[in-house]
């Protein structure tokens, strides 16, 4: 891993929204003057050993994690709601638990959840202005976060219906990245990302509906896990994006990771989808043994002929370095991704649709969204039925890779540039700003339309300190065998000995 200490910039106010009740607060657009910053938290399964030992309460980590939320909101506007009251009596309770003898995978552990996903008591605002009437009940994976014994600390930003690759909108203002607050820490899961980044929580969940995990833990310098289509529940939502889009969590450790994954993993009994289980945090924990891993730098075709940026390319390359010096035979290789993009398109433009149709406010919304939403209506029906049927073709062609090639895991770049600029993309059409975003991050889309799992890992920073990202995909329900060679790796370039400079 590279050892260049990274830069910050000058930080600039970042926007927020008042407070509207006791037990739901949201930090304010007025700046307030900078409060002394607790220190990082610990991860998620030191955070849980602490507790279980009695070496310290949920009610202080709780208490350090909003402390640390507020410290850091003006200049890193990771959080669209804070459940300050709420979150402190859950940890009290959490503590009697404690000292009462229960033992829960996470119980009394703060952590974090995206703006898509319904908390029981706050608005799910997915990154739209406007007012939304609180969810009346917990989605399925909070729920699962609380049985597991999780104390919710507040929801976190993410751009407008989870489109972007860049956490920026007028509903909040501007989600920063804590290695340098002049850029992005890319999206849509982008408030997950610097919050997890930031040590504000140990760890959150996030969703990926075209890398949208796997993109903001690449510019943050975290493990991001998409998991296989349906591991997670995104009930209420029975297909969330037209089969697109998958929760998944970000962390600093694989093992961290791992251990959210098995918290949330499991199906709603309305659910589409219905993997058999897995046990991340046991595949963590486990050789991977000597494994073919196809080292891809070609992306699909986005016609902006995209390539990896030199700085990437150079830290990628790196780590497939250390894979082949831990004993895996790394080869070039090039996926069949055919015109996938025809598949991609329909079912991404109608999924934003199907959620843009439900703002009471449409007027508020992103022109840009407003565009997609009549793309998206033009390409319903018979459309977006056709190119969700080329699906078992495209995991034909595609899985060749693994089926008759005879790799294990393929490696390619997570984005083909570092984090671009706050404002990069402010004033841009739907079109340009498509445009841009195929050409920042054209690698990790194709595997949401497969449905299939991936994991960012850490590749490095450039010489700026930017942090850049490389992920291991594999075939249909291989999250063992990624989560297995990540931790093999994070034991070799221990990148989480890296923290940003907040």
């Amino acid at each position: 891993m590279s050892s260049a200490e990274p830069t910050e910039a000058e930080p600039t106010e970042a926007g927020a929204t008042e407070q509207t009740g006791p037990a739901v607060r949201e930090p304010g657009r007025t700046p307030r003057p900078a409060a002394p910053v607790p220190s990082p938290l610990p991860g998620l399964a030191e955070s849980a050993r602490r507790l279980a030992d009695a070496t310290t309460t949920s009610t202080a980590l709780v208490a350090d994690a909003l402390a640390r939320i507020e410290a850091t909101q003006p200049t890193l506007n990771a959080f669209r709601h804070l459940r300050a009251e709420a979150a402190l009596a859950e940890a009290a309770e959490a503590d009697r638990r404690l000292a009462a003898g229960e033992r829960l995978p996470l119980l009394g552990v703060p952590v974090a959840v995206k703006d898509d996903t319904d908390v029981a008591g706050l608005p799910t605002h997915f990154g739209c202005d406007g007012e939304r009437p609180p969810a009346a009940s917990d989605s399925e994976a909070v729920r699962r976060l609380r049985a597991a014994g999780a104390v919710v600390v507040g929801k976190t930003n993410s751009c407008e219906l989870g489109q972007w690759p860049f956490t920026e909108g007028t509903a909040f203002g501007a989600t920063r990245n804590p290695w340098n607050t002049a850029h992005t820490p890319g999206g849509s899961s982008g408030g997950s990302a610097a919050a997890v980044a930031a040590g504000l929580v140990p760890a959150a969940l996030g969703s990926d509906g075209a890398g949208s995990v796997r993109i903001p833990a690449a510019w943050t310098h975290l493990v991001g896990i998409k998991p296989q289509r349906g591991r997670i529940s995104v009930h209420p939502h029975s297909d969330s994006f037209q089969g697109l889009t998958v929760n998944g969590p970000l962390a600093r450790t694989v093992a961290d990771a791992a251990l959210l994954l098995d918290a949330v993993a499991g199906a709603h009994p309305e659910d589409f989808h219905r993997p058999p289980a897995v046990r991340a945090a046991d595949a963590a924990r486990r050789d991977p043994g000597r494994l073919r891993i196809a080292l891809a730098w070609r992306p699909p075709l986005t016609l902006t002929g995209a390539g990896p940026d030199p700085e990437v390319r150079r830290a990628v390359t790196a780590l497939a370095d250390t894979l082949a010096r831990l004993g895996h035979h790394v080869e070039e290789a090039r996926p069949r991704y055919g015109l996938i993009g025809l598949a991609f398109v329909p079912r991404a433009t109608v999924g934003i649709a199907e959620f843009a149709a439900r703002h009471p406010e449409p007027a508020l919304l992103d022109p840009r969204t407003r565009s997609a939403l009549r793309t998206g209506t033009r390409l319903g029906g018979r459309v977006v039925r056709a190119a969700r049927a080329r699906e078992v073709r495209q995991h034909r062609r595609i899985g060749a890779l693994f089926d008759t090639s005879g790799f294990d895991v393929l490696l390619t770049p997570t984005t083909a540039a570092p984090p671009p600029r706050i404002g990069r993309f402010d004033d841009l059409s739907a079109w340009r700003t498509d445009v841009a975003m195929a050409a920042a991050c054209p690698y990790a889309w194709p595997w949401n339309v497969l449905g299939w799992p991936g994991v960012n890992v850490p590749a490095g920073f450039t010489r700026s300190g930017l942090p850049v990202g490389a992920q291991l995909l594999g075939p249909s329900r291989s999250e063992e065998r990624l989560i297995a060679l990540a931790a093999q790796l994070e034991d070799e370039r221990r990148w989480f000995e890296h923290r940003p400079p907040v």
